[in-house]
């Protein structure tokens, strides 16, 4: 649930996804919670594959290990464009601790803190 990847580094990456009519997480013309925390995830894992390609690697496999934090300030809207951001925080081993951030109009709609691990 990305539409485009903005942006891939070791410190982070930024994504872009303009919420539509019909998609599975909009009830009622909104964006549903798990749809933006779907967002985050997919954002990580976009980084993650972006910079293995870049590697000449395959995409690792990536479990969710633990949501910490997650809060929603505001449901976007259908026609409404998101943005989010991932930040890394630390990794040990296999494990990567994120913070997660969807903005709308340059305002901060949801965030979250993912644990992460990579096979």
């Amino acid at each position: 649930m990305i539409d485009e990847l903005i942006q891939a580094d070791a410190s982070g990456t930024q994504t872009k996804f303009t919420v539509r009519d019909g998609h599975l997480f909009v009830v009622d013309g909104f964006f549903t919670e798990p749809g933006l925390m779907e967002n985050m995830a997919q954002t990580a894992a976009a980084g993650t594959g972006f910079r293995a390609a870049e590697e000449g690697k395959p995409a690792p496999v990536g479990f969710i290990g633990a949501v910490k934090n997650f809060e929603v300030l505001q449901m976007p809207r259908t026609g409404d464009t998101i943005f989010s951001e991932i930040k890394m925080i630390t990794q040990v081993m296999n494990a990567h601790v994120v913070q997660a951030f969807v903005k709308l109009n340059d305002e901060t709609i949801a965030s979250a803190e993912f644990k992460i691990f990579l096979q």
